[in-house]
């Protein structure tokens, strides 16, 4: 069976995995995707690893288009997803609803497991967080970091220790066996991300790209859109 090849933003797997089905019986290929932080995709697609389409950041497909590597007018937008705290199924749900109540909340935890806070779009925004609330050299030791949102969400369903909080996109969260979202981080803290789907223009099979991002981004798809977190 031929395959379509994408690089994703983590956000974005339950939305594809959700969909694959029905975009293997429309066309024949199955989806073989890659999905971790925004910035190892951009990284990787740059340095040349094949890919059809890509599903980053608005603002990483719009630099990836300027230089050559996305094909102009192929852009779609997913949704917007937001940036979100978690607990293990079964933990008492802490508040996080205000700087202060998040500040608080942090500092209790014992194991804060979030995304690469270098090169995941959540993990970079939860680290300056951190620094805005004046906490990050108490919480940098409870830190536990992860590639992506979704391994760092496995990794907190599985942890062991009394306290252990999470942070990372809304759709890591819902999309995590053993996890459930607590809410979007607080007004003076919060970040909206749009989720962009494009084709690349190395693409080896461009029409089934477009076909995905079709599906991807269609009203027939607005309903898992929203169940997974992208408004």
């Amino acid at each position: 069976m031929n395959k379509l090849r994408i690089l994703s933003g983590g956000a974005a797997q339950g939305l594809v995995s959700g969909l694959a089905a029905q975009f293997e019986h429309a066309t024949g290929f199955s989806i073989a995707g890659e999905f971790s932080a925004v910035g190892r995709m951009k990284s990787r697609l740059r340095n040349g690893t094949p890919a059809d389409a890509v599903i980053l950041t608005s603002a990483v497909i719009e630099e990836l288009t300027r230089d050559g590597h996305v094909t102009g007018g192929s852009a779609v937008a997913l949704g917007t997803v937001q940036t979100g705290v978690a607990v293990r199924c079964g933990d008492q749900a802490p508040r996080v609803d205000t700087t202060d109540t998040l500040r608080n909340t942090l500092l209790a935890a014992d194991e804060i497991f979030i995304p690469d806070f270098q090169q995941a779009t959540a993990g970079v925004h939860f680290a300056k967080v951190l620094r805005t609330l004046g906490i990050w050299n108490e919480v940098e030791p409870r830190l536990r970091s992860f590639p992506n949102g979704a391994t760092a969400m496995r990794e907190l369903a599985a942890a062991t220790s009394a306290r252990p909080i999470g942070c990372t996109q809304v759709t890591e969260i819902v999309n995590t066996p053993g996890v459930r979202l607590v809410g979007s981080l607080p007004p003076g803290c919060e970040l909206a991300t749009v989720y962009t789907a494009a084709v690349c223009t190395g693409a080896q099979h461009p029409e089934e790209a477009r076909a995905l991002i079709a599906l991807l981004s269609g009203d027939g798809a607005r309903q898992i859109r929203e169940r997974l977190g992208f408004m």
